[in-house]
Protein backbone atom coordinates (compact mmCIF):
# COMPACT_ATOMS: atom_id res chain seq x y z
CA UNK A 1 0.00 0.00 0.00
CA UNK A 2 1.01 3.44 -0.93
CA UNK A 3 2.16 6.09 1.67
CA UNK A 4 -0.66 7.74 0.39
CA UNK A 5 -3.29 5.86 1.35
CA UNK A 6 -2.06 5.12 4.83
CA UNK A 7 -1.41 8.39 5.32
CA UNK A 8 -5.14 8.71 4.22
CA UNK A 9 -6.93 5.94 6.24
CA UNK A 10 -8.52 7.83 8.57
CA UNK A 11 -10.65 9.55 5.49
CA UNK A 12 -11.22 6.77 3.53
CA UNK A 13 -11.59 2.95 3.74
CA UNK A 14 -9.02 1.86 1.27
CA UNK A 15 -7.26 -0.54 3.22
CA UNK A 16 -6.33 -2.99 0.58
CA UNK A 17 -5.66 -0.94 -2.05
CA UNK A 18 -1.98 -1.27 -3.96
CA UNK A 19 -1.37 1.40 -6.41
CA UNK A 20 1.67 2.13 -8.10
CA UNK A 21 3.50 5.58 -7.37
CA UNK A 22 4.95 7.18 -9.97
CA UNK A 23 6.01 10.38 -10.10
CA UNK A 24 2.57 12.06 -10.02
CA UNK A 25 0.56 9.45 -8.34
CA UNK A 26 -1.35 8.12 -11.93
CA UNK A 27 -5.04 6.56 -11.11
CA UNK A 28 -6.64 5.06 -13.84
CA UNK A 29 -10.25 5.97 -13.65
CA UNK A 30 -13.46 4.74 -15.53
CA UNK A 31 -15.69 6.59 -18.05
CA UNK A 32 -16.08 4.09 -21.19
CA UNK A 33 -18.12 0.93 -21.39
CA UNK A 34 -15.31 -0.87 -18.92
CA UNK A 35 -14.16 -4.05 -21.04
CA UNK A 36 -13.93 -2.21 -24.40
CA UNK A 37 -11.55 0.81 -24.66
CA UNK A 38 -9.60 0.40 -28.59
CA UNK A 39 -7.58 2.97 -29.96
CA UNK A 40 -10.59 3.23 -32.22
CA UNK A 41 -12.83 4.19 -29.52
CA UNK A 42 -10.57 6.28 -27.36
CA UNK A 43 -12.45 8.88 -25.57
CA UNK A 44 -9.90 11.44 -26.90
CA UNK A 45 -11.04 10.53 -30.13
CA UNK A 46 -15.21 10.85 -29.17
CA UNK A 47 -13.97 14.35 -27.81
CA UNK A 48 -12.70 15.08 -31.08
CA UNK A 49 -8.72 14.70 -30.56
CA UNK A 50 -6.69 12.17 -31.69
CA UNK A 51 -5.98 9.34 -29.89
CA UNK A 52 -2.26 10.43 -28.51
CA UNK A 53 -3.31 13.71 -27.61
CA UNK A 54 -2.82 14.74 -24.45
CA UNK A 55 -6.13 16.28 -22.77
CA UNK A 56 -6.87 17.39 -18.69
CA UNK A 57 -9.45 18.21 -16.82
CA UNK A 58 -7.45 20.39 -14.07
CA UNK A 59 -10.27 19.56 -11.08
CA UNK A 60 -10.85 21.19 -7.61
CA UNK A 61 -12.95 19.34 -5.05
CA UNK A 62 -14.81 20.19 -2.28
CA UNK A 63 -16.31 23.11 -2.83
CA UNK A 64 -18.52 24.51 -1.00
CA UNK A 65 -16.62 23.20 2.59
CA UNK A 66 -15.82 26.07 3.71
CA UNK A 67 -16.02 30.47 2.46
CA UNK A 68 -12.32 29.84 2.11
CA UNK A 69 -12.02 26.98 -0.19
CA UNK A 70 -15.45 28.91 -2.21
CA UNK A 71 -13.56 31.86 -2.93
CA UNK A 72 -10.51 30.43 -4.18
CA UNK A 73 -11.86 28.02 -6.11
CA UNK A 74 -14.36 30.63 -7.64
CA UNK A 75 -10.79 32.89 -8.20
CA UNK A 76 -9.13 29.77 -10.05
CA UNK A 77 -11.86 28.90 -12.11
CA UNK A 78 -11.98 32.55 -13.78
CA UNK A 79 -8.03 32.41 -14.14
CA UNK A 80 -9.21 30.28 -16.92
CA UNK A 81 -6.92 27.46 -15.82
CA UNK A 82 -8.87 25.81 -13.77
CA UNK A 83 -11.55 23.81 -15.65
CA UNK A 84 -13.75 21.94 -13.33
CA UNK A 85 -14.69 21.37 -9.80
CA UNK A 86 -17.33 19.62 -7.64
CA UNK A 87 -19.60 20.66 -4.79
CA UNK A 88 -20.83 19.06 -1.44
CA UNK A 89 -24.03 19.71 -0.92
CA UNK A 90 -24.33 18.96 2.93
CA UNK A 91 -21.71 21.54 3.87
CA UNK A 92 -22.17 24.82 5.69
CA UNK A 93 -21.06 26.52 2.52
CA UNK A 94 -22.99 25.35 -0.09
CA UNK A 95 -25.53 27.98 -0.52
CA UNK A 96 -22.88 30.58 -1.70
CA UNK A 97 -21.50 28.55 -4.00
CA UNK A 98 -24.77 26.61 -5.09
CA UNK A 99 -25.78 30.79 -6.05
CA UNK A 100 -22.43 31.26 -7.86
CA UNK A 101 -23.37 28.50 -9.96
CA UNK A 102 -26.31 29.22 -10.75
CA UNK A 103 -25.19 32.25 -12.04
CA UNK A 104 -22.77 30.86 -14.09
CA UNK A 105 -24.23 28.13 -15.50
CA UNK A 106 -21.62 27.52 -18.36
CA UNK A 107 -18.89 26.50 -15.05
CA UNK A 108 -17.96 22.82 -15.46
CA UNK A 109 -19.88 21.89 -11.80
CA UNK A 110 -20.09 18.42 -10.39
CA UNK A 111 -21.39 17.13 -7.39
CA UNK A 112 -19.15 15.38 -4.73
CA UNK A 113 -21.58 12.94 -2.99
CA UNK A 114 -20.50 13.31 0.60
CA UNK A 115 -21.53 10.53 3.27
CA UNK A 116 -18.75 11.55 5.91
CA UNK A 117 -17.50 14.30 8.12
CA UNK A 118 -14.16 13.70 8.55
CA UNK A 119 -13.05 16.60 10.05
CA UNK A 120 -12.58 16.83 13.91
CA UNK A 121 -14.10 20.75 14.93
CA UNK A 122 -15.90 21.36 11.74
CA UNK A 123 -18.89 18.59 10.92
CA UNK A 124 -21.99 18.44 8.88
CA UNK A 125 -25.47 16.40 8.71
CA UNK A 126 -27.35 14.44 6.12
CA UNK A 127 -29.45 16.25 3.48
CA UNK A 128 -31.89 13.82 4.00
CA UNK A 129 -34.24 13.84 7.51
CA UNK A 130 -31.97 11.59 10.01
CA UNK A 131 -34.70 9.12 10.68
CA UNK A 132 -34.53 7.99 6.85
CA UNK A 133 -30.63 7.73 7.05
CA UNK A 134 -29.71 6.63 10.60
CA UNK A 135 -26.28 4.04 9.81
CA UNK A 136 -24.78 6.98 8.00
CA UNK A 137 -24.54 9.23 11.66
CA UNK A 138 -22.45 9.01 14.83
CA UNK A 139 -24.44 9.40 18.04
CA UNK A 140 -24.58 13.18 17.55
CA UNK A 141 -26.13 13.28 14.19
CA UNK A 142 -23.50 13.86 11.94
CA UNK A 143 -22.53 12.28 9.40
CA UNK A 144 -19.61 9.65 10.38
CA UNK A 145 -15.78 11.24 10.51
CA UNK A 146 -14.78 7.56 9.31
CA UNK A 147 -16.19 4.37 8.24
CA UNK A 148 -14.59 1.32 10.91
CA UNK A 149 -14.44 -2.07 10.06
CA UNK A 150 -17.39 -1.94 12.64
CA UNK A 151 -19.68 0.24 10.80
CA UNK A 152 -22.31 -1.03 8.89
CA UNK A 153 -23.94 1.60 6.21
CA UNK A 154 -27.26 0.62 4.94
CA UNK A 155 -27.00 0.74 0.69
CA UNK A 156 -30.76 1.46 0.24
CA UNK A 157 -30.20 4.55 3.36
CA UNK A 158 -26.87 5.68 1.41
CA UNK A 159 -28.74 5.99 -1.89
CA UNK A 160 -31.93 8.38 -0.09
CA UNK A 161 -28.77 10.42 0.77
CA UNK A 162 -27.74 10.37 -2.61
CA UNK A 163 -30.79 11.29 -4.10
CA UNK A 164 -31.12 13.98 -1.65
CA UNK A 165 -27.68 15.68 -2.06
CA UNK A 166 -28.17 15.87 -6.05
CA UNK A 167 -32.49 17.04 -5.63
CA UNK A 168 -31.13 19.68 -3.43
CA UNK A 169 -28.66 20.92 -6.25
CA UNK A 170 -30.98 20.81 -8.76
CA UNK A 171 -33.54 23.10 -6.68
CA UNK A 172 -30.92 25.38 -6.15
CA UNK A 173 -30.10 25.86 -9.30
CA UNK A 174 -26.91 24.12 -10.43
CA UNK A 175 -27.22 21.70 -13.23
CA UNK A 176 -24.54 19.36 -12.71
CA UNK A 177 -22.08 17.90 -15.48
CA UNK A 178 -20.70 14.93 -13.63
CA UNK A 179 -20.91 13.12 -9.98
CA UNK A 180 -17.72 11.76 -8.13
CA UNK A 181 -17.49 10.44 -4.78
CA UNK A 182 -15.97 12.46 -1.43
CA UNK A 183 -12.90 10.23 0.00
CA UNK A 184 -13.78 7.19 -2.78
CA UNK A 185 -16.61 6.08 -0.40
CA UNK A 186 -18.93 4.53 -2.66
CA UNK A 187 -15.89 3.29 -5.19
CA UNK A 188 -14.14 1.39 -2.27
CA UNK A 189 -16.09 0.40 0.36
CA UNK A 190 -18.15 -2.37 -1.34
CA UNK A 191 -20.19 -3.24 -4.32
CA UNK A 192 -23.50 -2.47 -2.87
CA UNK A 193 -22.97 0.94 -2.46
CA UNK A 194 -21.18 1.17 -5.66
CA UNK A 195 -23.92 -0.22 -7.28
CA UNK A 196 -26.33 1.98 -5.69
CA UNK A 197 -24.02 5.55 -6.86
CA UNK A 198 -24.35 4.12 -10.46
CA UNK A 199 -28.16 3.65 -10.32
CA UNK A 200 -28.55 7.27 -8.86
CA UNK A 201 -26.52 8.11 -11.68
CA UNK A 202 -28.16 6.53 -14.21
CA UNK A 203 -31.17 8.31 -12.80
CA UNK A 204 -30.09 11.63 -13.41
CA UNK A 205 -27.95 10.78 -16.49
CA UNK A 206 -24.59 11.94 -15.18
CA UNK A 207 -21.40 10.17 -15.51
CA UNK A 208 -20.09 9.08 -12.73
CA UNK A 209 -16.36 9.19 -11.92
CA UNK A 210 -14.31 5.54 -10.95
CA UNK A 211 -10.57 4.61 -11.39
CA UNK A 212 -9.35 2.04 -13.60
CA UNK A 213 -6.87 0.99 -11.63
CA UNK A 214 -8.83 -0.23 -9.13
CA UNK A 215 -10.75 -3.14 -10.38
CA UNK A 216 -7.55 -5.89 -9.50
CA UNK A 217 -8.33 -4.55 -5.76
CA UNK A 218 -12.22 -3.62 -6.37
CA UNK A 219 -13.58 -6.27 -8.98
CA UNK A 220 -16.72 -5.76 -8.61
CA UNK A 221 -16.24 -2.15 -9.82
CA UNK A 222 -15.37 -3.60 -13.65
CA UNK A 223 -18.15 -5.87 -13.06
CA UNK A 224 -20.82 -2.93 -12.57
CA UNK A 225 -20.35 -0.75 -15.19
CA UNK A 226 -21.83 -1.40 -19.01
CA UNK A 227 -21.43 2.03 -20.98
CA UNK A 228 -20.30 3.93 -18.50
CA UNK A 229 -18.28 6.88 -19.30
CA UNK A 230 -14.10 6.10 -18.49
CA UNK A 231 -11.32 8.69 -17.85
CA UNK A 232 -7.87 7.20 -19.19
CA UNK A 233 -6.05 8.86 -16.03
CA UNK A 234 -6.04 10.77 -12.71
CA UNK A 235 -2.90 12.66 -10.87
CA UNK A 236 -3.42 13.40 -7.15
CA UNK A 237 -0.33 14.94 -5.20
CA UNK A 238 0.67 12.67 -1.83
CA UNK A 239 0.60 13.81 1.49
CA UNK A 240 4.49 12.43 1.58
CA UNK A 241 5.58 15.06 -0.47
CA UNK A 242 7.01 18.42 1.18
CA UNK A 243 6.20 21.95 0.48
CA UNK A 244 9.29 22.53 -1.23
CA UNK A 245 8.83 20.01 -3.57
CA UNK A 246 5.37 20.98 -3.95
CA UNK A 247 5.60 22.69 -7.67
CA UNK A 248 8.64 19.90 -8.78
CA UNK A 249 5.66 17.28 -8.13
CA UNK A 250 3.21 18.99 -10.47
CA UNK A 251 5.67 19.98 -13.03
CA UNK A 252 6.93 16.59 -13.26
CA UNK A 253 3.38 15.38 -13.50
CA UNK A 254 2.52 17.44 -16.53
CA UNK A 255 6.07 17.01 -18.51
CA UNK A 256 5.28 13.08 -18.26
CA UNK A 257 1.10 13.41 -18.46
CA UNK A 258 0.07 10.29 -20.99
CA UNK A 259 -2.10 10.44 -23.93
CA UNK A 260 -5.93 10.43 -23.74
CA UNK A 261 -8.01 12.20 -20.83
CA UNK A 262 -6.19 12.85 -17.46
CA UNK A 263 -8.13 14.48 -14.32
CA UNK A 264 -5.78 16.47 -11.97
CA UNK A 265 -7.61 16.71 -8.88
CA UNK A 266 -5.96 19.43 -6.27
CA UNK A 267 -7.69 20.71 -3.32
CA UNK A 268 -7.85 24.78 -3.43
CA UNK A 269 -8.35 27.55 -0.58
CA UNK A 270 -6.33 30.09 1.14
CA UNK A 271 -4.62 29.66 4.01
CA UNK A 272 -6.61 32.15 6.53
CA UNK A 273 -7.77 32.10 9.73
CA UNK A 274 -10.98 30.19 8.51
CA UNK A 275 -9.28 27.51 6.79
CA UNK A 276 -6.72 26.99 9.75
CA UNK A 277 -9.70 26.86 12.07
CA UNK A 278 -11.71 24.03 10.36
CA UNK A 279 -8.49 21.64 9.42
CA UNK A 280 -6.36 22.86 12.42
CA UNK A 281 -6.85 19.20 14.20
CA UNK A 282 -3.99 17.64 10.83
CA UNK A 283 -2.30 19.10 8.06
CA UNK A 284 -3.20 16.94 5.27
CA UNK A 285 -5.54 18.63 2.84
CA UNK A 286 -5.40 21.66 5.24
CA UNK A 287 -5.20 25.43 4.75
CA UNK A 288 -1.56 25.36 3.62
CA UNK A 289 -1.73 22.69 1.55
CA UNK A 290 -4.88 24.67 -0.16
CA UNK A 291 -2.82 27.78 -0.47
CA UNK A 292 0.16 26.16 -1.76
CA UNK A 293 -2.11 24.20 -4.87
CA UNK A 294 -3.58 27.36 -5.34
CA UNK A 295 -0.52 29.32 -5.67
CA UNK A 296 0.78 26.76 -8.24
CA UNK A 297 -2.45 26.44 -10.48
CA UNK A 298 -3.55 30.08 -10.46
CA UNK A 299 0.92 30.94 -11.34
CA UNK A 300 1.71 32.04 -15.31
CA UNK A 301 4.05 29.40 -14.98
CA UNK A 302 1.63 26.44 -14.67
CA UNK A 303 -0.33 27.91 -18.02
CA UNK A 304 3.25 28.24 -19.56
CA UNK A 305 3.82 24.64 -19.17
CA UNK A 306 0.59 23.71 -20.54
CA UNK A 307 1.16 25.35 -23.71
CA UNK A 308 4.97 23.93 -23.69
CA UNK A 309 4.00 20.41 -22.99
CA UNK A 310 1.05 20.80 -25.92
CA UNK A 311 -1.53 19.82 -23.32
CA UNK A 312 -5.37 21.10 -24.26
CA UNK A 313 -7.87 21.43 -21.55
CA UNK A 314 -11.42 19.66 -21.55
CA UNK A 315 -14.48 19.66 -19.63
CA UNK A 316 -16.73 16.62 -17.97
CA UNK A 317 -19.29 18.79 -19.73
CA UNK A 318 -17.62 17.98 -22.96
CA UNK A 319 -17.43 14.12 -22.27
CA UNK A 320 -21.17 13.75 -20.89
CA UNK A 321 -22.37 15.15 -24.62
CA UNK A 322 -19.62 13.16 -26.84
CA UNK A 323 -20.97 10.11 -24.46
CA UNK A 324 -24.71 11.05 -24.83
CA UNK A 325 -24.23 11.58 -29.10
CA UNK A 326 -21.98 7.83 -29.22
Amino acid sequence: MSQTFRERQDLFPMRHLKLPLACATLLIAAAVPAASQTPKNSLAERLGYPPDAKLLIVHADDLGVTHSVNSASIQALESGAINSASIMVPCPWFPEIADYAKSHPDMDFGLHLTLTSERVYYRWGPVAPANKVPSLLDKNGYLHHDWSPETRINPAEAEIELRAQIDRAYAMGIRPTHLDSHQYRLDSTGRELFEAALRVAHQYNLPFFVTRDWFADFPYLEKSLTNDVVIDHTITIEPSVPPEKWNDFYQNALRNLQPGVTELVIHLGYDDAEMRAATRERSTWGAAWRQRDFDFFTSPAFRQLLGEQHIQLVTWRQIANSHQHQ
